[in-house]
Formats: C-alpha cells, structure tokens, sequence
C-alpha cells in the first residue's frame, strides 16, 4: 500500500504546474555533443569501489542526461573525487572543472555553537586553495583548468561563463538552513550567477516523498521534497527542463525518524548489526530525483 500511494502521489506530483516542463530546442540538443564512446572507455577504466556505485548513481545515464560533453567548463558543488575523476578525463583538455564549497555564513550556522568556530572558519576559507592542490590527483597529465571557490565569493572572471553546474547530493546541505540564513537562495544565486544564458543546472537528490512532514525533509535527514527543490529553482529564475527517473529507487521509502546515512555505502547504526545491515543493503542507495534546468537564453 505505501509504494501504491507512493506511486500516487508521484503521478499526481507529474500533474501539477510546478512540474511544467520546458521543451529542449534541437539547438539545445545539439550544443551538447555528448561523446557516449569515450564516456564508456571513462568509465570501464574506473576502480572497482568506483564501478560498485554504478547500479545506484548510474554515472553515464545522469551526465548524458543533463548533457554533459567534452570541452565544457562545468562547476562541482561539494566535490570529491568520485565524479572529478570521471569527468576531468571526459571534459577533457579544451574543458575546465572548477568546485564549489559551503559559503562562510553556512559554516558559521553549522559550527556557531563550537569554541573553535573562528578556527574551523579560517580553515574553510583556505579550502579553494586546498582544492587546488588536491585536484591534481584527478588530473594526472591532462591540461584541463581548474579552480574552486565558495559559494558567496563567486570570482569575477567566472561569472557568466559556465555551461553546466552540478549539484549532486548536494541541496539538503544548503537547504538545511534556508529557512533561518536563506543559505539555498544565496547558492541558487550564485548559481544564476556564473552560468552563461541557457546554461544548465544538474541536480541530483536524495527525495523525500511529498507527504512527509516537512520539519523532517528539510535535509537535515538528507532528504528533501522534489516540489521544494523545483519551486526554489524557478523563484530563482530557473526554467525546468526534464525529469528523469534514471536514479530512483523505490525500495527506499523513508518515514519520518529516518536519515538517509542508514543506508550504503555509510550503513550508520547497522555495521554492528548483521541483519539490519543486511537489510540496509537489500534497499541499497537512496531513491533519488533527477532534475535539469535551464537558465533563460
């Protein structure tokens, strides 16, 4: 009865105009020029922990999805090196790959409570320099540019200039605290911001199912309600493209008192318990929406 409604609920969510799609022009479908072949030979060549991911965040689905393409200059919000080291190779040496982090004013509504919050700061603030550094261990000998910053501290010469932003299981963290420091309108922002006019917007997130309570889906979980996700967007001045069910997984139907680390690859509170364990796998990774948008031409 729970993945019925579920169903329900999701047809019905289909239904509403907060889900009025965007058609994609044959311009649009053609700027891409996604490379399905060398995506392939990418990720054939991928360690095996990376390749044991595949079934759940289906890599070469969602990037030809959002199409993602060789020689882009495309943002990474919270990057690590599971997706810089697939798309370093595939952007390739015409392409650039930059990161993004949490801004200053969200860590400091994280740590605010913290004796060494002015500490931790100060040491967030040095992480694009960091970035920098640690990045070339994803680029080897490629020549593709690199560079990071924060979210709230866009660079100047990046405005504008950027064809794709991706944020992959990423909103939860920046919608956590939007209700008390606006930290998901700020990023939304930034992000309107340094993209170029029909530039396109990756998102990739755990989902709440749209009944829950909405204390609850806030991300603090992990989770958020697809509706809350897409109103956000186009309050920002974004236009929903499509919609792809490619990383859903209706064996994950979280209820209220959930967090989404349960589940792999973290197992929180079940690596001492071989049959929750068990259990937490048989589910595998979160059900997750897929969404791209489209910052007007």
């Amino acid at each position: 009865m729970k993945k019925l409604l579920t169903a329900v609920a999701g047809a019905a969510l289909l239904a509403t105009s907060s889900l009025a799609l965007v058609p994609s022009t044959t311009a649009d479908m053609q700027a891409g020029h996604v490379e399905s072949a060398k995506l392939d030979k990418i990720l054939a060549a991928q360690p095996e922990a990376t390749k044991a991911r595949y079934p759940f965040r289906h890599p070469k689905e969602t990037l030809e999805f959002l199409g993602i393409a060789p020689g882009m200059t495309v943002v990474d919000a919270l990057p690590g090196g599971y997706y810089g080291n697939i798309l370093v190779p595939y952007l390739g040496d015409e392409g650039a790959l930059y990161g993004v982090q949490y801004s200053l004013k969200h860590r400091g509504t994280d740590w605010a409570t913290r004796e060494d919050k002015d500490q931790r700061l100060a040491n967030h603030k040095a992480w694009p320099e960091r970035f920098a550094k640690n990045v070339a261990e994803w680029t080897g000998d490629s020549k593709i540019k690199t560079g990071a910053f924060l979210f709230g501290d866009v660079p100047a010469d990046l405005e504008g200039k950027v064809d794709a932003f991706l944020l992959f299981r990423a909103m939860h963290h920046l919608n956590k605290h939007e209700d008390t420091t606006g930290t998901r309108t700020d990023a939304i922002a930034d992000i309107y911001k340094v993209l170029k006019p029909g530039g396109i917007v990756g998102i990739v997130q755990h989902r709440a199912p749209e009944d829950a309570d909405n204390d609850w889906a806030k991300g603090f979980n992990g989770y958020v309600k697809q509706s809350t996700i897409i109103d956000a967007m186009k309050a920002g001045g974004f236009e929903l493209v499509d919609v792809s069910e490619v990383n859903a997984n209706r064996k994950d139907q979280p209820v209220e008192g959930d967090f989404v680390w349960r589940l792999p690859p973290v197992l929180a509170g079940s690596r001492d318990d071989a049959e929750k364990r068990a259990k937490m796998q048989a589910i595998g990774e979160s059900d997750r929406m897929t969404l791209k948008f489209r910052k007007p031409k």
